[in-house]
């Protein structure tokens, strides 16, 4: 992702044309991403995240309850000033990850079935949600056109859902062993950050010169970024112990709430703000600190949940 964002910058610093070409990229970049993330996704299997409460509850409740209203606070004490680069925070923040928290979950050596059966909540969860969670912390703040706002969801989000479904239902009928899906599933991650690192590099090369002339933005995001991937950390380890989960369900809990879900965030933001690049910038920076962040998690993991288990 940062040699996508590096490219995209050369890229759109030497070249007008590609500088003005890209812009029209970034959406079906993020389009494909999202299909392909919801060709992964089995809807029909919401009804898991209903089988273990234990968890799923306190998933929830952290993630569409705690989170919105703790990223609320951290952009406006630390980002201050900047309503585009508060609402872009919380944008970041309010939608959980759909896909690499289960890659981490796995490194982790957690359980990722039970990381798997709340992927299809979350995601619902937060495509309803997030206009509910702009209007109601900046709706005073700065003029929303509703219309536009849901308009883009069904645009970004349906039109990939609705394809990835009937793309999957056509190939199990034609597919009677499904050799194409399991063949596909082997290469689902890497096919999505593929089409993560063309629309990184799309958005990049069209506002390069905007983003290093807000270079001190990513410094200001840094620190409450950290700020919230450590206290949703110790919130989760907290809340599993005290739920006496076994270890291996912490380690979902953990991941589930602090991994963040900055393609869809970004697919929307494009068509909704399209006059507000400093929105998308944020959300672009995000996967730039989060990364990094969810690899050193995944090592404290180790540290703390398997130091005493046996070999």
């Amino acid at each position: 992702i940062m040699g996508a964002a590096f490219l995209g910058i050369v890229l759109g610093r030497n070249s007008a044309l590609a500088a003005s070409r890209s812009a029209a990229l970034i959406e079906v970049f993020l389009m494909l991403l999202l299909f392909f993330v919801f060709y992964g996704v089995d809807i029909r299997k919401i009804t898991k995240s209903f089988t273990n409460i234990r968890f799923s509850l306190p998933a929830l409740i952290i993630n569409f309850i705690w989170t919105p209203f703790f990223a609320y606070a951290l952009g406006s004490c630390f980002l201050r000033g900047n309503i585009e680069a508060q609402i872009g925070f919380v944008m970041l923040m309010v939608t959980p990850c759909t896909d690499w928290y289960l890659i981490f979950t796995g490194l982790s050596k957690g359980n990722v079935p039970l990381a798997s059966s709340i992927l299809p909540l979350n995601l619902i969860l937060q495509i309803i949600l997030l206009p509910f969670y702009l209007l109601f912390f900046f709706g005073s703040s700065i003029h929303f056109d509703t219309v536009k706002l849901l308009s883009g969801i069904i645009f970004v989000l349906v039109i990939p859902l609705t394809a990835a479904n009937i793309t999957k239902t056509a190939v199990k009928k034609i597919d009677k062993k499904n050799t194409a899906g399991k063949a596909l599933a082997k290469y689902m991650d890497a096919i999505q950050l593929l089409f993560l690192c063309l629309a990184v590099t799309a958005m990049f090369s069209s506002q390069g010169n905007r983003l290093l002339d807000n270079a001190a933005l990513f410094v200001k995001i840094l620190f409450p970024l950290i700020l919230f991937f450590a206290v949703n950390f110790a919130a989760a380890l907290f809340t599993g112990k005290k739920l006496k989960l076994p270890r291996e369900d912490i380690i979902p809990l953990i991941f589930t709430t602090s991994a963040r879900n900055s393609p869809i965030a970004l697919a929307i933001a494009g068509l909704t703000f399209p006059d507000k690049p400093v929105i998308s910038l944020v959300l672009v920076m995000g996967p730039l600190i989060e990364l990094p962040v969810l690899a050193l998690d995944s090592g404290i993991i180790k540290a703390l949940l398997h130091k005493n288990r046996p070999a």
